[in-house]
């Protein structure tokens, strides 16, 4: 095959958080693991891939501080206001690169996710053209360290099979609690569909924020096709939002 799966790649990476519950002033992107911010880990990650495309970086919270730390030679966008992952997605759009066909969406607080895993979503996007290939975690339990996945959103699927929405945590009922398919923000798109779709966010939830997720119930609603691939190692979901479960990774991360 001459075409290359990782040509037209747009990654964007999520870094505009404040990560509140971290107990520290630094954005949540520079938390240290292993003496390496998250950030850095992802990127480290994304240039054994040798992407064609440079990732955007979405920035916010003390972005100067990231900038200073990861350094100038990255393309970044400015996310004003903190109005939700659709609307970080939304301030990256300008930043992206003229012939990208897929993007890839990260968050900086995922510092294990893997090549092979990023890897599997592109191939997933590329040869069956979904408009959305999602990673996704799949679990045994919620025991012992799987704890940290149980605020995650929810994958909901129809008697099909087929994936129809995500449920964030705080929306779900008892019984879609049980669900251990759950979603660590980790998508390839579609550009032309995401681009077109994107303004159609709402933000009437809790949180009065623009959720990437609701695009997977949009697509859906759309008869659009949503699919999903598994992440090659649970614990590349991680997405440690305490000092606890930072130190849970440091753990396990040998």
């Amino acid at each position: 095959m001459s075409h290359n799966n990782l040509e037209h790649v747009q990654v964007i990476i999520l870094a505009a958080g404040k990560g509140n519950r971290m107990q520290s002033e630094n954005p949540k992107a520079l938390t240290p693991l292993k003496g390496k911010p998250f950030l850095q880990h992802i990127l480290d990650t994304l240039s054994e891939l040798n992407l064609s495309i440079p990732p955007v970086i979405v920035v916010g919270h003390k972005k100067e501080e990231i900038i200073k730390v990861i350094g100038k030679n990255y393309k970044y966008a400015h996310q004003k206001e903190q109005l939700g992952t659709g609307h970080a997605v939304l301030s990256a759009k300008d930043s992206t690169h003229p012939k990208h066909e897929i993007v890839i969406i990260l968050s900086a607080d995922q510092p294990l996710i893997s090549k092979e895993t990023i890897k599997r979503i592109i191939d997933k996007q590329r040869n069956d053209k979904p408009t959305i290939t999602l990673g996704t975690v799949v679990l045994s339990d919620f025991d012992d360290w799987h704890s940290a996945f149980m605020h995650f959103g929810r994958i909901v699927r129809n008697e099909k099979g087929k994936i129809i929405k995500n449920i964030e945590f705080k929306d779900t009922t008892e019984a879609e609690k049980e669900i251990r398919e759950v979603n660590p923000a980790i998508y390839a798109f579609d550009k032309d569909w995401l681009w077109k779709n994107i303004d159609k966010l709402k933000n009437d939830n809790n949180q009065g924020e623009y959720y990437l997720t609701d695009l997977i119930k949009l697509a859906y609603d759309q008869g659009k096709i949503v699919e999903a691939v598994p992440v090659f190692d649970i614990l590349e979901g991680l997405q440690p939002n305490s000092k606890q479960e930072l130190e849970i990774l440091e753990k396990l991360f040998e």
